[in-house]
């Protein structure tokens, strides 16, 4: 079972102008088998929290502590790679591969063989309902919905079971946004991941199973 406690966690860091206190004295814990939602306006923080869970961004204060490891002690690079993926508004596919070869890419870091990482994204992507005819389609060619699967996909391919999403149906339309909250919901509910989502997107938010909101870098 995937856990993440956060206790006491703040975070600040300097613009320009002035020092921002991101994320302010935050404690709460994530479980496996549910969707969260974080939400808020701009400049809450949501942003900012996803990163310190992801371990982009290191706490100031306070601890998370990933299925019992402080996420500060330990390599971050090796926990985003086996245990926590992170999904962004962009999609953040490589231009030059296709959808097979980008699910392939964080098998084939692990060093699995090219055949077996082949077989292996190609069932991750039937998985997030992709066609076989995406295989071979570079992210240009596809729509907003279908990369976006395809960026699902790969963080599937990478065997952790803690999702992080950062306004994922940002730039799709109805129909595909919610193709991927229905996804985002059976990975929690039927493939039993952690998944958080940081999103405006009031649906999101209605279905989800446990709603948070930031506002001046607190979750309440």
């Amino acid at each position: 079972m995937e856990r993440i406690e956060v206790k006491e966690v703040s975070y600040s860091y300097q613009n320009k102008y002035q020092k921002i206190e991101a994320v302010k004295e935050v404690s709460c814990t994530f479980e496996s088998g549910k969707l969260y939602a974080i939400t808020g306006e701009s400049g809450s923080g949501k942003s900012t929290f996803l990163s310190l869970l992801a371990g982009l961004d290191c706490a100031e204060s306070g601890v998370i502590l990933v299925n019992g490891e402080n996420l500060s002690e330990i390599d971050r690079d090796a926990c985003r790679r086996k245990q926590i993926s992170v999904v962004y508004q962009a999609f953040h596919l490589f231009p030059l591969l296709t959808a097979l070869e980008n699910v392939m890419y964080p098998l084939e870091l692990q060093g699995i063989s090219r055949r077996e990482a082949r077989k292996q994204a190609a069932e991750c992507l039937e998985e997030v309902g992709l066609e076989e005819k995406i295989l071979g389609q570079y992210p240009k060619m596809m729509s907003g919905g279908e990369q976006q699967r395809v960026a699902i996909a790969r963080a599937m391919a990478a065997k952790g079971k803690i999702l992080l999403a950062d306004e994922p149906t940002g730039n799709l339309d109805s129909e595909n946004e919610a193709h991927i909250v229905e996804l985002l919901k059976r990975m929690a509910h039927e493939m039993d991941y952690l998944v958080i989502v940081v999103t405006h997107n009031p649906e999101i938010a209605r279905q989800a199973d446990v709603c948070m909101r930031m506002k001046d870098g607190r979750m309440n």
